[in-house]
C-alpha cells in the first residue's frame, strides 16, 4: 500500500480530527500486504470518522504517533 494521504486536507473541525485505531489480522489482507507485513500476525489501521482507512502501520504505538504528529486525536476501536 503505497498510496499517500494528504493529512492536511482533513477538516478543521475538532470532530473531524478524531481518528480510530484498530488491529487488523494480516491473514485477512490481500497477498501483497501480507507479504509486506513479513512475519507480523497483526497490523494497525487508522481510519477517519467516515471509516476510510488512512494508514496501515506495524504497531499500535506507531498508529497513535502518526495520528498525533498530524494533529489528530486517536482513539482505540475494539
Amino acid at each position: 500500500m503505497d498510496t499517500k494521504f494528504d493529512f492536511s486536507k482533513l477538516g478543521e473541525n475538532r470532530g473531524d480530527r478524531v481518528v480510530y485505531v484498530k488491529s487488523v489480522d494480516v491473514s485477512g489482507l490481500p497477498d501483497d500486504l501480507r507479504e509486506a507485513a513479513g512475519n507480523r500476525a497483526q497490523l494497525f489501521a487508522v481510519h477517519d470518522s467516515n471509516g476510510q482507512q488512512l494508514a496501515l502501520v506495524a504497531d499500535r504505538k506507531m498508529a497513535f504517533t502518526l495520528a498525533r504528529r498530524n494533529d489528530m486525536l486517536p482513539v482505540t476501536v475494539h
